[in-house]
């Protein structure tokens, strides 16, 4: 657990950086504020019409005891819902990185200089990022729909399928929010993965302390800057370049 809290502390120091590059920071806020409007709006929409999609999916439940039907229609909506909101939040992340792609770029690289030693200079181009924004999704895609699956086990399934979105989740955002700066000094992606999963409990603090604070309303746009610096400090710590990383 000591790991664990580690890399939750290193999303925590991320907000240090309010205070020192307060400029970079702010600008980090815009590309992430587009993105949530958008999403918001899909999920309010989904919100919206569960009742409706819940009784499409669940013709045969017409005829049951009120109380039967309604506790299944109520299970399977909040487990679409549930479902929706980790692609959401996983979607937010991949969609807010490529557009926010300069913004962000800025932040790392001035955490970088902060951190001292030399700031890695590997290529980093755009399409990447879209490459590892689609990948992404996709990724996410498959959690939801586990997340959602997880959600129809009577009783204790909003509870699992919320458990499983986040600690899944909050692997993805830590492999996806490290890859910058892993991939600037040259590492693979498969290098990356086998770099994240030897320090599996500390990168998924990271990841979790990120998902918890996305699921606060507005958490998403505020924490996102928070997230790409304090990712700067976890890629660095991992590589043991700097013992100091998590101050």
């Amino acid at each position: 657990m000591r790991e664990f809290f580690r890399g939750a502390g290193l999303l925590l120091a991320g907000f240090a950086w309010w205070r020192r590059r307060p400029r970079a920071m702010a600008l980090g806020l815009l590309p992430a504020a587009i993105v949530a409007v958008l999403l918001v709006a899909a999920l309010t929409a989904l919100g919206a019409s569960l009742t409706p999609l819940t009784t499409a999916v669940t013709p045969f439940a017409e005829g049951w005891v009120p109380f039967w039907r309604d506790l299944l229609r109520f299970g399977v909506g909040a487990a679409a819902f549930g479902g929706a909101l980790v692609l959401a939040v996983v979607s937010f992340t991949a969609l807010t990185l490529v557009v926010g792609e300069p913004f962000y770029e800025r932040i790392w690289r001035t955490v970088e200089r902060d951190l001292g030693g030399d700031v890695p200079d590997g290529d980093n181009p755009f399409w990447r990022s879209v490459v590892d924004g689609a990948s992404l999704v996709g990724r996410g895609i498959l959690v939801a729909i586990l997340a959602a699956l997880m959600g129809l086990i009577p009783v204790v399934g909003t509870v699992l399928g919320f458990l499983t979105g986040v600690l899944l989740t909050g692997w993805l955002l830590a492999d996806e929010l490290s890859s910058r700066s892993l991939a600037a000094r040259g590492l693979t992606r498969d290098e990356r993965r086998a770099l994240l999963r030897a320090h599996r409990a500390r990168a998924l603090g990271f990841g979790v302390a990120t998902q918890l604070f996305f699921l606060v309303p507005l958490g998403a746009v505020a924490v996102m800057p928070v997230a790409v610096a304090g990712s700067t400090a976890l890629a660095r710590s991992l590589l043991g370049e700097d013992a100091d990383a998590a101050r």
